[in-house]
């Protein structure tokens, strides 16, 4: 009896005694209540040109989005508008997608990145010069930066529409 007596007294100071507040962590950053990670999404329309070996480096605005380096960048090309009775529906392809021609060439369109940029760039073993307008100019892709801690829950990435409905506030921002 007087060991449990002992062990119970003993747990009572253990839990009774209280000390002063540690220090106070760091200050958390600023937000709108509800504010979440939702990723960020830039459309932007480029030509690929002889005089830029037929890539495009885009910048991420450091004023829209911060990129960590964990984070997944995904580019998308929009391949096709289809007619629906609702309206046009893009038609979102991931990249890499390559177009093969019937003398058996082939192009890719590809990408790589870093924190700061996306290369977005014509590859294949066609003759770049020789490439029609059709794949050079006017050629609208978009850019997905999704939060690590999405991709990590998320398997579907090279789905467009996959992305959207998962991250359904994310911001498209048209780049001009």
């Amino acid at each position: 009896m007087k060991k449990l007596s002992l062990l119970l007294a003993i747990i009572f100071v253990v839990l009774s005694c209280e000390g002063d507040r540690g220090p106070q962590g760091p200050q958390g950053l600023d937000g709108e209540p509800g504010d979440a990670i939702i990723g960020t999404i830039f459309e932007i329309e480029i030509d690929f040109l002889a005089q830029d070996d037929y890539s495009f480096i885009f910048e991420f605005p450091p004023n829209e989005v911060e990129v960590f380096e964990s984070d997944i960048v995904k580019v998308y090309l929009l391949e096709d508008t289809i007619n629906d009775p609702s309206g046009p529906v893009d038609v979102w392809t991931p990249l890499p997608n390559s177009f093969f021609f019937n003398d058996g060439n082939q192009l890719v369109y590809n990408y790589n990145h870093t924190f700061f940029d996306v290369n977005i760039f014509l590859d294949g073993n066609i003759d770049l010069n020789a490439v029609s307008n059709d794949f050079l100019t006017n050629q609208v892709f978009r850019i997905a930066i999704i939060p690590a801690d999405f991709a990590e829950s998320n398997e579907d990435l090279n789905s467009y529409e996959s992305v959207m409905q998962a991250m359904p506030d994310a911001k498209v921002l048209k780049v001009q």
